[in-house]
C-alpha cells in the first residue's frame, strides 16, 4: 500500500499492553495514568487476526511493543504464532530488558531473533533516576543472555537527555567497539500533554555526532530495505554500529513506512498526531475482513505528510508514549 505521499507502508508496530514495570522519565507522564481495563486490551487472537489482514495488504514487518510486552502472560506463544503467519513477516520485539534474562530461552524457542532493548544509562544510580527502579544489573544480565543465545541484531536504544545522561554518549559508543550491537541514540520527543518535556533536556543528533567523533571517524552504512529511521555509522573495524534517530532536528517523515496499533485497538498513522482509526469496535461487532482491511487502508490514506513539532514550537498529542506503544 502507498499513502497520499507515495510512501510504501509496510511496517506495523503492535502494542500488546499499556502496562510497564518501569516508569521512565521521558516516557511516563507527570501524573499517573489510569490503565486500561483488561477487557479493553486486544486479545491475542484479535491481534493475530489484524496482523494477518495487514500482511495481506502488503505489510511485511511487525514490531511487538508495550508498555513492556514481556509482562504480558503468553507473549512467547503469541510471538511464535506471529512468526508462523504466511509470507514470513519480519518479527521484532522492543523491551526494557528487565525480564529479558528469564524470558530469553522462551523467546528464542518462539523463533524470535530481533530485539530492541531500551537502556539509557550504564551507571546504576542514574539508571534508577531515569527509570524509577534500581534494575540496571537485571537489564545488563538480560542483554548478555540474549547475546550468548545468538539473538541478532541486538539494538540498544538510548534516549539522550541533557544533564542526565548526555555525558555517557561515548561510553555507549564504545560498546559498538566490543560487541556486534547497534547502539542507537534518540532525540527526546515531546509526546503526550502531560509529558516531562523541557527544551533544556533536548540534545540534537548533530550535537550527539560531535561527541561521537571524539572517539574516531564514522563510516556511513547504507540503509537497507525495511530499515528504521536511524542514520547508521560504524567506527572502522568495529563489530557493532552507531545509529542516530532525529525526529525533531532532521525529521524523517518523508521516509516513514509505519502504522501503530495501540493496545486498545486504535490504528495511528503518526506517532506525534492524534488521528486514530478504531479497529477494536468493528472487530468485536463482527465486521468482515473486507471491512477491517478498508479501515486499515483508511489509516494509510490519512497519514499526514509530516509532523509539525520542533523543539521550539509544538502542540503535543494527547496520549502518552505508554498509551500509544513504544
Amino acid at each position: 500500500m502507498r499513502d497520499e505521499c507515495h510512501r510504501q507502508i509496510t511496517y506495523l508496530r503492535l502494542s500488546i499492553t499499556d502496562r510497564c514495570n518501569l516508569r521512565c522519565f521521558y516516557c511516563s507522564p507527570v501524573q499517573d495514568l489510569i490503565k486500561l481495563p483488561h477487557a479493553d486490551i486486544l486479545r491475542y487472537e484479535e491481534l493475530l487476526h489484524l496482523s494477518r489482514l495487514s500482511l495481506r495488504l502488503g505489510f511485511n514487518k511487525i514490531r511487538v511493543t508495550g508498555g513492556e510486552p514481556l509482562i504480558r502472560l503468553g507473549v512467547e506463544n503469541f510471538l511464535a504464532s506471529l512468526i508462523q503467519l504466511p509470507d514470513s513477516p519480519e518479527i521484532c520485539l522492543t523491551t526494557n530488558g528487565v525480564l529479558l534474562a528469564e524470558k530469553a530461552a522462551g523467546l528464542w524457542q518462539s523463533g524470535l531473533r530481533r530485539l530492541n532493548i531500551s537502556l539509557d544509562s550504564l551507571q546504576r544510580q542514574r539508571f534508577a533516576r531515569i527509570t524509577g527502579s534500581d534494575l540496571l544489573s537485571r537489564v545488563w544480565e538480560g542483554i548478555q543472555t540474549v547475546q550468548a543465545l545468538g539473538f541478532s541484531p541486538i539494538k540498544i536504544n538510548c534516549v539522550v537527555l541533557r544533564g542526565l545522561n548526555d555525558d555517557e554518549i561515548l561510553d555507549f559508543a564504545r560498546l559498538s567497539l566490543e560487541y556486534p550491537w547497534h547502539i542507537r541514540f534518540i532525540e527526546f520527543m515531546p509526546i503526550g500533554q502531560l509529558s516531562r518535556w523541557r527544551q533544556d533536556y533536548y540534545v540534537s543528533a548533530d550535537d550527539m555526532c560531535l561527541q561521537l567523533l571524539q572517539l574516531g571517524q564514522l563510516e556511513e552504512i547504507p540503509s537497507e530495505a525495511n530499515a528504521g529511521p536511524a542514520q547508521r555509522f560504524r567506527y572502522p573495524g568495529a563489530p557493532g554500529e552507531i545509529g542516530l534517530i532525529s525526529p525533531l532536528s532532521h525529521h524523517f517523515c518523508h521516509l516513514c513506512n509505519r502504522l501503530r496499533l495501540t493496545a486498545d485497538g486504535r490504528l495511528r498513522p503518526c506517532l506525534l498526531g492524534d488521528a486514530e482509526i478504531d479497529l477494536k469496535a468493528p472487530l468485536r461487532a463482527g465486521a468482515d475482513d473486507d471491512t477491517l482491511q478498508e479501515l486499515i487502508r483508511q489509516a494509510v490514506r490519512i497519514k499526514p505528510v509530516q509532523h509539525h513539532m520542533d523543539r521550539d514550537f509544538f502542540t503535543p498529542c494527547r496520549r502518552s508514549m505508554t498509551s500509544i506503544g513504544g
